[in-house]
């Protein structure tokens, strides 16, 4: 039923006369017909012991959380995490336990889980324990609270994120009373830390239904929450995502949209590819709708977000550094957005311009094709999110996506991609700044298609600059003042 590794671990530990159990997220998905990601088990024995029992029988194993009863065997490849049965007393720190009390029963440690359908466990032979009730909740998809929900989120703020997060993922619908409860536990929420919430907010965005998390979200008023950040040493609070939150009920210019730019942004992220900086791209695609200075009227009179996409770039650039995103996705992320309104006709000459306009935000055309590619699929994802009529732009960027993979196959759009090096230039202009001069007057000929990227034909058009002329003139004046 278990991996081996595991099975080895809850044979050593009931060989050793304590009890062992499978619990949590592996048991749920192991109900519900899914691979675990991860196996986690809970016993009677203290940290100490299990550190001795690892020594004794040739395992390696190391404390994760001694304090908090846990300890991590690794065996064969495989780590698992083996914890104490526990009850846990939280303080100031809004997700980690300020003490641990260490327990002898397995129904007191499945009490003081988030959710029945983590409530659960299985023992070696497969019987499953189940005194909350989780088997039933799952099989009716239904996210309840393990007890009062008011004390479980008392006890650690994270839980209502969680609470978005696993119907996200499982499209589970949050009980009432639980629901009801998150919107109690909000003010909990400033003493959690920018990243852990960030880290929900990112696997809700990778989910299969990011949309029923981020209505959740919203709906219990988590998007307008404060949590605090460390920077340079001083703690300060900031904000979750209200920007996101102030984007429902924003109407459109019907003529050209089907949806309110809150269920618009929704449709766009579940039509976008499970990937990360193209998930936050589409969900901060439209942040700047409906803004002051944004919002219009057309000449018709109807509305109209004018410049939406530059000042949205700015709006997600503070967001994604104020949710500490990593600067690298950040950067992406805000490259699609400033671009996502605009794009050339499916023309060769139009593409190559709009590629050589793009070019110098990337480093070569590998960086610069992986961006365009995730470019138009947000514009995709953009057009089915509630286009009014979006056949004939859909068509055109299809026709435009072959049109760029070519055009990347066969046209230089780096000095690098020319079939003269840098190092030859340098030997007929010397070493300086004219070399990229050079290289760039070449590349932008190949480019419009006057020039082959020829090895030869490039060397002879080097010859023939004003570049090369100006050093043949300087070489000749050296030599002329070392004669005399």
């Amino acid at each position: 039923m278990f991996p081996v590794p595991v099975e080895k671990v809850l044979q050593l530990l009931e060989e050793s006369g304590f009890q062992a159990f499978v619990v949590g997220g592996a048991v749920r998905d192991i109900l519900l017909g899914r691979a675990p990601r991860e196996y986690d088990v809970a016993t009677d024995a203290r940290p100490e012991e299990l550190l001795r029992l690892a020594q004794r029988f040739r395992l390696k194993a190391y404390p994760k959380g001694a304090a908090f009863g846990v300890i991590s065997f690794l065996v064969d490849g495989m780590e698992i995490e083996v914890a104490t049965f526990r009850a846990e007393v939280y303080g100031a720190d809004a997700h980690r336990p300020e003490k641990v009390d260490f327990l002898s029963r397995l129904e007191e440690d499945l009490a003081r889980r988030d959710f029945t359908v983590n409530a659960m466990a299985f023992d070696r032979q497969g019987q499953l324990h189940d005194p909350f009730g989780g088997r039933e909740d799952l099989s009716r998809g239904i996210l309840r609270a393990v007890g009062d929900p008011d004390e479980r989120f008392r006890e650690d703020a994270l839980r209502p994120f969680r609470a978005c997060r696993f119907a996200a993922e499982y499209g589970f619908q949050v009980e009432e009373g639980t629901c009801a409860a998150i919107v109690r536990a909000r003010d909990r929420v400033a003493g959690l830390s920018v990243e852990r919430i960030r880290e929900e907010l990112e696997r809700i965005l990778l989910s299969p239904h990011p949309a029923r998390g981020f209505a959740l979200l919203r709906e219990t008023g988590l998007l307008s929450t404060r949590c605090r950040a460390r920077t340079a040493g001083k703690e300060e609070t900031v904000p979750v995502l209200p920007e996101l939150a102030r984007l429902y009920g924003v109407p459109q210019n019907p003529r050209y949209h089907a949806y309110d730019v809150w269920e618009h942004t929704m449709r766009v992220v579940e039509l976008i590819p499970p990937d990360t900086a193209l998930r936050w791209a589409a969900l901060l695609h439209d942040i700047a709708k409906g803004m002051p200075g944004v919002r219009t009227l057309n000449k018709r009179g109807e509305l109209a977000d004018y410049r939406h996409e530059q000042v949205g770039s700015l709006m997600a650039k503070e967001i994604l550094g104020r949710l500490r995103v990593s600067t690298t996705c950040a950067r992406r992320v805000v490259w699609l957005i400033r671009h996502h309104m605009t794009f050339p006709p499916a023309k060769e000459a139009n593409v190559v311009k709009w590629l050589r306009r793009l070019s110098p935000d990337f480093k070569d055309r590998e960086e610069l094709a992986g961006a365009v590619t995730q470019l138009l699929t947000l514009r995709e994802a953009d057009l089915r999110g509630g286009k009014v009529r979006p056949e004939e732009r859909l068509a055109e960027n299809e026709r435009l996506r072959v049109l760029v993979a070519d055009i990347l196959m066969r046209v230089p759009l780096y000095p690098a991609d020319l079939a003269l090096s840098g190092r030859v230039v340098a030997r007929y202009l010397g070493e300086g700044p004219q070399v990229k001069r050079v290289l760039d007057d070449l590349l932008q000929r190949v480019q419009e298609g006057s020039l082959p990227n020829e090895a030869e034909a490039l060397e002879k058009a080097l010859t023939g600059t004003e570049s090369y002329k100006r050093f043949l003139v300087h070489k000749e004046n050296g030599r002329a003042r070392r004669r005399v």
